[in-house]
């Protein structure tokens, strides 16, 4: 990901309906992703949902919101993950079969999801993105606001 994120555009949060699934794997670092994903989704006023469902990894992300999509309607999902390089590559499946699990929800649902996965070397790595000057889980919120906000104006009649 790029150090440049799109400019803030102030959106009023009180007609949209949020879920995010985080993932409890490197527990302690998807935690201030998921605070600072919901400070971000509220700054502006409360949603008029905030959904918040714990899966036990990445991988299990997609399951759980097609299960959500399926109960109710949501102006968007974010899924937060933190996926870090081990002894194999496994990382990099289980971050691309996830990727392509939320874009194959996406076509099928028509709702927006943020890919709000942190695919990271190292651990320092994930944290500078995280709890450092990068702070992801802030700009992933603006995307699901902007997404929320684009969703409302195309499906208005």
């Amino acid at each position: 990901m790029s150090d440049q994120s799109p400019s803030d555009k102030v959106i009023d949060p009180r007609s949209f309906s949020f879920g995010v699934v985080a993932a409890r794997y490197n527990e302690s670092l998807v935690e201030a992703l998921l605070e600072r994903v919901t400070s971000s989704l509220c700054e502006h006023g409360q949603p008029a949902a905030l959904v918040v469902e714990r899966v036990p990894g990445s991988h299990e992300i997609p399951s759980a919101m097609s299960l959500m999509i399926e109960a109710r309607p949501f102006s968007c999902l974010v899924g937060l993950g933190v996926v870090i390089k081990g002894a194999t590559s496994h990382h990099h499946l289980v971050a691309e079969s996830a990727g392509h699990a939320f874009q194959s929800l996406v076509v099928k649902h028509g709702v927006p999801i943020i890919n709000g996965l942190v695919v990271t070397e190292d651990e320092d790595s994930a944290a500078e993105r995280i709890t450092g000057r990068l702070d992801r889980g802030r700009e992933f919120a603006k995307a699901a606001l902007e997404m929320a906000q684009l969703r409302e104006k195309w499906t208005k009649t």
